[in-house]
């Protein structure tokens, strides 16, 4: 295989109100205790690893994360809106229980056509996947042959990492994302993409 670009793709740690189901999607939530402490313990699983360059989405649940790993690799963040979550509109910040009261109907709606559903608002899948993959792919072009960290949200790393394996949208769930978990894709420059590590 020719040339191999590294991503280091992880979740941001976890958020204050983690143990309620909700959609935060764009809203700009904080981390918990916990959540920085996931963060610093992460630190020794990129002990071996030699990333240089670091990315974040730029709400503050993954921009202190930018933060934590990117000062213990020598290395200053760069912020990107391109990789924010889902904005899921209407329902940010409300908790499924909540928005399957109020919007049953958009609720089933959803559920029937996760991909085509667009929240009053928000985003659909296609809509996520068509700003979220051109920023990827431009991260991956800027640092051929290096080892890159991005630091992003569990819907928009299923995305990429659906991509990456050519599956469809509509597979979102059958990918698991637990709070600062680590994947690692391998994109070649023949074309070739393999992922190493999914949910690790």
């Amino acid at each position: 295989m020719t040339a191999r670009t590294r991503l280091y793709l992880i979740r941001h740690g976890e958020v204050q109100g983690a143990g309620t189901p909700r959609y935060n999607g764009h809203a700009d939530v904080s981390l918990s205790e916990r959540g920085v402490a996931q963060y610093h313990a992460f630190k020794e699983r990129l002990a071996g690893a030699k990333i240089s360059a670091c990315y974040s989405s730029d709400l503050t649940r993954c921009r202190v994360g930018g933060e934590i790993l990117g000062g213990y690799l020598g290395l200053q963040p760069v912020l990107d809106p391109a990789l924010r979550e889902l904005n899921i509109g209407l329902w940010e910040g409300m908790t499924w229980t909540e928005i399957q009261e109020k919007y049953p109907e958009q609720w089933s709606a959803r559920l029937a056509d996760i991909v085509n559903y667009r929240v009053p608002g928000g985003e659909n899948l296609l809509d996520l996947e068509a700003r979220l993959i051109p920023a990827i792919q431009g991260i991956v072009a800027r640092h051929r042959g290096e080892e890159v960290l991005v630091v992003a949200h569990g819907g928009a790393n299923r995305v990429v990492l659906l991509n990456a394996i050519g599956a469809p949208l509509s597979s979102l769930f059958a990918i698991e994302q637990q709070y600062c978990c680590l994947n690692i894709i391998d994109y070649y420059a023949d074309g070739a993409t393999v992922v190493k590590l999914l949910n690790g």
